[in-house]
């Protein structure tokens, strides 16, 4: 039987994020599924030392019923960023479930710049 590889997640009080991270119109983009969340009160970003960390809760409604698959609590996830990314340059919308967050890429240059030793006179 075939082994299914999956992406990276993060299991923490039963509760899964799962992130993809790409390049797209010169833009670094990673997006996470956290459906079932308010943005406005539920998912909380920031950025720190080149590390973006979501937080977030999903929180449980009152139902009468005995028997639930939903995952409630407090979830967290950090991803790390490009060396050098500007955390006021960093956006962030949610739609249909899905938070994306988007940064510049820095581009560093290819070929070594040379530096040009100087003399002392004397």
């Amino acid at each position: 039987m075939a082994r299914v590889r999956r992406g990276p997640v993060l299991r923490e009080g039963g509760h899964f994020i799962r992130v993809e991270n790409f390049t797209e119109g010169g833009r670094g983009v990673i997006r996470a599924e956290l459906p079932g969340v308010d943005p406005n009160k539920d998912i909380e970003l920031s950025v720190h030392d080149d590390q973006l960390t979501i937080k977030g809760e999903r929180r449980e409604e009152e139902h009468d019923t005995q028997h639930s698959e939903f995952h409630y609590g407090a979830f967290a996830r950090s991803v790390r960023l490009p060396r050098g990314t500007d955390p006021s340059a960093v956006t962030a919308t949610y739609r249909d479930g899905i938070l994306e967050v988007s940064f510049p890429t820095t581009t560093a240059s290819a070929e070594p710049t040379p530096i040009p030793v100087q003399r002392p006179e004397g």
